[in-house]
């Protein structure tokens, strides 16, 4: 039984990571209740799309793998039961189901566990109040069980049963093709054509996907790219406004600091997760950055 209980985890993200890879870092893996490695993965996971989704805008440049972040509205609209009478056509491109999926479904759901007290506060204030308007952060859950939050504006329309919860959700549109022009005209400084810019994006996923590991000198970095020493670390701090280590550095230690909060994972093992060879070493380089120890970091609560 725990065997194909793990193996749906894995499968929800192999599928958030399918969702990253096409260019979509709006969604989220829901929690469990364990701590274990495959839960580690899941806060990982989860960071490192929350990370991407903010790279999308970066000091005003555009992230070279994506276009800009597209908003959508998605409206839904219930009858007095709370059941889905009807939706736009952006629903089910946003949910993930297919178009006649959702008709006749109860609108609880569609929601993540997280968001259902919420909604059974909503749906007993609606039933006692012909005017309820309200606008409450729901989490919904996609077809692969998958996290999108989202607000939502709940309202009851005038001399009616029937209610409207509509939303605002966020899509990403196909890749982009040129960045700067292709006979190099220097429209960012230093980085004088697209693939410049492409090398600069390499260089920042192979620092996420390495933080378990010593960062190379910026000389190992400019051989492992086939480029040089000073275009490297000029260009990646002219686009992402940090030096290399620095970036290197920063992501290295809010990763620990998400693993202390959100698991149970011993102090040491989560040091040496993030590529420091002893527990002390780690508590220097966390108290440097953050002014406390990482025994000083609130946990989450022991299960009862």
């Amino acid at each position: 039984m725990q065997q194909e209980i793990d193996q749906r985890r894995i499968q929800k993200m192999y599928q958030m990571l399918l969702e990253m890879a096409g260019g979509n870092f709006t969604n989220r893996i829901q929690r469990s209740e364990k701590d274990d490695e495959l839960e580690a993965l899941v806060v990982l996971i989860n960071m490192v799309a929350e990370e991407m989704k903010e790279s999308l805008f970066y000091s005003g440049f555009i992230n070279p793998h994506y276009t800009h972040k597209q908003f959508v509205q998605t409206t839904f609209i219930l009858d007095a039961d709370f059941t889905i009478r009807s939706y736009n056509s952006a629903v089910p491109s946003v949910l993930g189901f297919p178009p006649d999926r959702l008709y006749n479904k109860a609108f609880s759901s569609l929601l993540s566990k997280e968001s259902l007290p919420i909604w059974n506060s909503v749906a007993a204030a609606l039933l006692q109040d012909a005017t309820y308007n309200s606008t409450q952060e729901l989490i919904y859950m996609t077809q692969e069980q998958l996290l999108v939050p989202c607000f939502c504006t709940i309202s009851r329309l005038m001399h009616s049963s029937t209610i409207l919860i509509s939303s605002v959700a966020t899509i990403i549109t196909e890749p982009i093709k040129t960045l700067v022009s292709p006979e190099g005209t220097n429209l960012l400084g230093g980085l004088s054509s697209y693939s410049d810019v492409q090398l600069m994006q390499h260089v920042y996923d192979y620092i996420l996907a390495n933080l378990n590991s010593p960062l190379p000198s910026s000389k190992d970095l400019s051989r492992i790219f086939g480029s040089n020493d000073y275009k490297l670390k000029s260009g990646f701090k002219q686009l992402f406004k940090t030096s290399i280590y620095q970036f290197y550095t920063n992501e290295r230690m809010k990763r620990a600091r998400l693993l202390i909060q959100e698991t149970k994972i011993p102090l040491k093992s989560i040091a040496s997760t993030n590529g420091f060879t002893s527990y002390p070493n780690f508590s220097r380089a966390f108290k440097n950055h953050f002014g406390q120890t990482p025994k000083d970091i609130k946990r989450r609560l022991p299960d009862i």
